[in-house]
């Protein structure tokens, strides 16, 4: 039980919040699959003769790249909104554990998302933070002995992939000059879309279900 009921910051409002910040980054992600694949095919065909140079297969589904662009950047405005939402909701989230009356935590709220700006720590140290909020607001006064949910190692494996796939997107567009490297980099951006649905779902179904556990803990 909270010992103050002030203290305890309920994470349903949160939540929900980012729940439609992630409903529109997986639409954006699925609107981007398609233009990029417009754009795949526009390569194809020029690859087999369709078009006379690659400018004009551009020119020709200008239309299509253009939406692709602005999908590029409605996706960035959508990664920084969840990446402010999430944040506070994992300080939020771990600050209430105490609440709750779990002892001897080894994240404070602050480390919790600090983390994730360290280089090398940023590999585990907030996986680590998330799976303690997980485990104390499953069961607050015996915590570290629970177990947790696979929700947690596939969310992180998810977010290890998303993040070194976009890096290595982000080297490879600065090069890509040849037709053989733009179309390798458009199959990239598509799966790394794909990802990005899947790190999204999971995201939801991780948040929804520490803030089910800590309501119910109240």
């Amino acid at each position: 039980m909270s010992s103050s009921a002030e203290a305890f910051k309920n994470l349903t409002k949160l939540t929900k919040w980012i729940r439609y910040v992630l409903y529109a980054q997986i639409l954006i992600a699925i609107l981007s699959i398609i233009f990029n694949f417009l754009e795949y095919q526009l390569l194809a065909d020029y690859q087999s003769g369709f078009y006379a140079s690659l400018q004009a297969a551009f020119d020709h589904g200008e239309l299509s790249i253009q939406l692709l662009q602005s999908t590029g950047i409605a996706s960035l405005i959508a990664f920084i909104a969840s990446a402010v939402l999430i944040l506070k909701w994992i300080y939020r989230a771990n600050s209430n554990l105490r609440q709750l009356g779990a002892e001897n935590l080894s994240y404070t709220p602050a480390w919790s998302i600090a983390y994730y700006f360290i280089p090398m720590f940023n590999l585990w140290k907030p996986y680590q933070a998330m799976k303690e909020i997980w485990l104390a607001s499953s069961n607050p006064e015996q915590w570290s002995t629970g177990k947790a949910s696979v929700i947690l190692p596939a969310w992180w494996t998810l977010w290890l992939a998303s993040n070194i796939l976009n890096q290595s997107i982000f080297r490879l567009s600065a090069d890509a000059r040849e037709l053989p490297e733009l179309m390798n980099l458009n199959m990239l951006s598509q799966i790394s879309n794909l990802l990005d649905i899947a790190l999204a779902i999971v995201t939801l179904a991780l948040i929804t279900g520490i803030c089910q556990m800590q309501s119910n803990q109240q």
